[in-house]
């Protein structure tokens, strides 16, 4: 929670500039920051906060759990198959990701409308005022998972790729920098626990390179759930996720379109992912679960 209200400001200057508020469309990360202050007040910069809060919980407890299930199963499936049981890690968090999305897609919907409103031009007064109004006027549960296809197709290979860079990047320090990144632990397999500095490392590294494939499918989303916000972006509200796609980059191109505020992306998910990473493991460690890897010699 703490981690998150800290980057919050951040995600919200994300939102504004990924759906190309009126407001705020011309600004970077740091004139942005600077112009909600200005024009709204400090805590604007908190706007869809507490709906973040709410999500939190039960994402992250979902989706470390369903990957740690889902490897299980995988692993039995595979047997001793050395090639399927590369790919085990990049599966199970691919839908371990989908999982928690689609318990808690609603309260993402949520949370960015709230951080999209400027002060003086609300639609909404709160959490269940959104989700209500939401409901009523565009289509029930529909218009809460407007954009859910995009979300699944970006979160396929983020949520994959992270957790399997960081299975791998947790396996190169066991094997080739034991004494570096590393302290001896018997209830381990492989003998071996990673210290905090590289789970710190390679968590935030994993993130990254997650996020860089994923992106344009995370601006995709954002478009597609705040549609119906105005009427400049309502067009976004009648197409499909293609179809939205090929729009942004037909409109804005790469850089300011599909991977418009992206830097602010890398500032704040990168430690968040690192974190993640690492309470995850800590976890682990603290109720006496192996967190070694099987290191191969040679």
């Amino acid at each position: 929670m703490c981690a998150k209200t800290t980057v919050a400001p951040l995600d919200r200057i994300k939102i504004l500039l990924q759906a190309h508020n009126k407001h705020y469309k011309h600004d970077g990360v740091f004139s942005g920051l600077r112009n909600i202050v200005a024009k709204e007040n400090v805590w604007a910069l908190y706007k869809g906060n507490g709906a973040q809060m709410v999500r939190i919980f039960p994402y992250a407890s979902t989706q470390f759990t369903s990957f740690e299930l889902y490897k299980k199963v995988l692993n039995n499936l595979w047997g001793h198959n050395k090639y399927l049981n590369k790919t085990t890690s990049a599966i199970a968090g691919s839908l371990a990701g989908v999982t928690a999305v689609f318990l808690t897609y609603p309260l993402d919907t949520i949370r960015a409308r709230l951080a999209f409103q400027v002060s003086g031009e609300h639609l909404y007064t709160g959490i269940l005022n959104a989700a209500t109004t939401i409901f009523q006027t565009e289509g029930g549960m529909r218009a809460l998972y407007r954009g859910f296809t995009a979300t699944v197709c970006g979160m396929i290979p983020y949520a994959g790729l992270s957790f399997y860079c960081f299975e791998q990047m947790k396996y190169l320090c066991m094997k080739h920098l034991p004494d570096q990144t590393c302290r001896s632990c018997d209830k381990n397999t492989g003998g071996l626990v990673l210290l905090i500095p590289a789970k710190l490392l390679c968590g935030g590294l994993a993130g990254a390179i997650a996020q860089s494939f994923s992106y344009p499918f995370d601006v995709t989303r954002r478009r597609m759930q705040l549609a119906w916000m105005t009427e400049e972006t309502r067009k976004f509200g009648e197409m499909g996720m293609v179809d939205t796609l090929r729009l942004i980059y037909k409109e804005n191109g790469v850089t300011r379109g599909l991977y418009r505020g992206m830097s602010i992306n890398y500032m704040r998910a990168i430690p968040m992912v690192a974190v993640s990473f690492s309470t995850y493991e800590l976890t682990k460690q603290m109720l006496g679960l192996d967190t070694g890897l099987a290191i191969k010699m040679g």
